[in-house]
């Protein structure tokens, strides 16, 4: 699976697009904002976006969904159903940051544990997560050993846990249970920053020290 980082919003978030290369069918990870871009890169690549799919629920990562879907005709897919409360608290994250007001939704399909989406010939499988947020999830591609990770763990660092309901022994939890056992060789695409290797985190990263 071909992958595209498409920085958006203020935040330099991670809008990740993952393409079949067979089909050129595409899922649009995290359309945090600016979708004009997101469209002119999908446009641009000649790339057939299937669908939108979300790792959590916090603005930066989900502001440009809506209208995204809307102007594309794509079914969101995702989060987790325990991150219906930041979903709807869109209006006050936006508030809170000073930005344009952001009304909340609900996605066309939550999605859970062991679920797994087609993106043309490729299948991506859906882990759950938590710590940054209850319902966060990530997007592993096995076949071409790549992980969409959203904001559990950076190159050097892990998510924040100091938001509504974050937990940071759920976010160990979550790498040491489910993201490292992936294997050394998986990279991941972090929802900010660049992209890195689960074994050199699992060497270095100081958060995971055992």
């Amino acid at each position: 699976m071909h992958y595209t980082l498409i920085p958006v919003t203020p935040f330099a978030q991670n809008c990740t697009l993952l393409t079949c290369p067979v089909t050129r069918e595409t899922a649009v990870v995290d359309p945090g904002g600016e979708v004009e871009r997101i469209v002119a890169a999908l446009e641009q690549d000649g790339l057939r976006p299937v669908a939108i799919l979300l790792t959590h629920g916090h603005l930066d990562h989900v502001g440009g969904a809506p209208e995204l879907a809307a102007r594309l005709g794509l079914p969101i897919r995702g989060p987790h159903p325990d991150d219906a409360f930041w979903l709807q608290a869109l209006p006050q994250q936006a508030q809170m940051f000073g930005l344009p007001q952001q009304p909340g939704f609900e996605p066309d399909q939550w999605l859970h544990q062991g679920d797994a989406l087609q993106v043309g010939e490729q299948r991506l499988e859906v882990l759950h997560c938590p710590g940054h947020t209850p319902g966060h999830l990530v997007f592993h591609h096995q076949a071409s050993r790549l992980a969409q990770v959203g904001d559990v763990l950076f190159r050097g660092g892990i998510g924040r846990t100091d938001f509504p309901r974050g937990d940071h022994a759920a976010l160990l939890a979550s790498i040491h249970d489910r993201l490292l056992p992936l294997g050394d060789d998986v990279t991941f695409i972090p929802g900010h920053g660049p992209a890195g290797k689960l074994g050199e985190e699992r060497l270095t990263n100081p958060f995971l020290r055992r």
